[in-house]
């Protein structure tokens, strides 16, 4: 809730300066990818996607120089000390709000390679950004649904080999994959309605990492499970720019993958249910870490 015509400015200083700072990266970004497109070897691509990446890390290197200039944000981080930047990583994290994708750019800058996101082939037409996100390799998943395949049975497997496809982008060069396993943001609504078994968490999704590990079986051996907590309550994007002081805390593990959960037909119904187990135990130990970050907080 909105407390002061100062918190009002701010908010709007805030919002302005996000879409100001993303149209002003994105036109090197779109030139940067018409060279990378009309110059597809190998040599040229590693070039432009350093380009690229140097692009990615100087936009969220505004975001954070901004947010420290209009208001305090408290971090307690723990955890940050096994990262590396040369090293293939699935992220995973629970979601509470848009903040939380600030967060994680924040605490991940210059320690892991930049965070990319799995999306759907339709967000490729969003205005500005879906151009950006091709250009910065971010993979788009093409899913059929099951009403779809009994119709056009000739489509099936060719999701599988168009996301096999996007993440064979990252063979060559270290990555980072992030999702949001839960799907969408938590809320007490959304969390009756599923019957969630966990007391702060919605019930995770396998699908999206089901494929990535599927993918990229021969890289990609660790996790970073982030829980994030915010000790005053979950913001949205409006509220936190508004606001004058966040505290925020991230507690982060990583965690090897086990290798029977990597390079596997994830529509494989024996493997997705090994994948599930495996899934739900880490939502079981998730749940229970935040409700002791906040008993020691009550304590505290």
């Amino acid at each position: 809730m909105l407390k002061s015509p100062s918190g009002f400015l701010r908010g709007i200083v805030g919002v302005a300066f996000i879409a100001i700072n993303t149209l002003f990266w994105a036109v090197p970004v779109y030139i940067t990818a018409v060279f990378k497109l009309i110059l597809p070897f190998r040599a040229a691509r590693r070039f432009f996607d350093t380009i690229l990446n140097f692009l990615s890390y100087a936009w969220i290197y505004c975001i954070n120089g901004f947010i420290a200039v209009i208001k305090t944000v408290e971090y307690d981080v723990a955890g940050l000390e096994e990262l590396k930047r040369d090293e293939w990583y699935l992220v995973i994290a629970n979601h509470q709000t848009m903040v939380d994708i600030i967060v994680l750019q924040k605490i991940f800058h210059g320690r892991i390679p930049f965070l990319k996101y799995f999306l759907k082939q339709e967000l490729i037409w969003v205005p500005i950004l879906g151009l950006a996100w091709w250009a910065l390799d971010y993979p788009f998943m093409k899913r059929y649904s099951s009403e779809l395949l009994r119709k056009k049975p000739h489509l099936k497997g060719q999701d599988i080999a168009a996301t096999r496809k996007a993440c064979a982008k990252f063979n060559d060069r270290p990555a980072s994959i992030m999702n949001f396993v839960e799907g969408t943001r938590f809320t007490r609504k959304k969390h009756a309605r599923q019957n969630s078994p966990y007391r702060r968490l919605l019930k995770p999704r396998s699908g999206g990492i089901a494929y990535v590990l599927s993918m990229m079986g021969d890289n990609m051996r660790k996790v970073i499970d982030v829980t994030i907590v915010y000790p005053d309550g979950a913001e949205t994007a409006w509220e936190f720019f508004c606001s004058k002081r966040s505290r925020i805390i991230v507690r982060i593990e990583v965690l090897p993958i086990d290798p029977r959960l990597c390079g596997q037909d994830p529509d494989d119904p024996e493997y997705r249910e090994r994948f599930n187990a495996w899934l739900n135990a880490l939502w079981e130990k998730k749940d229970a870490k935040m409700a002791e970050v906040m008993k020691e907080l009550r304590g505290a």
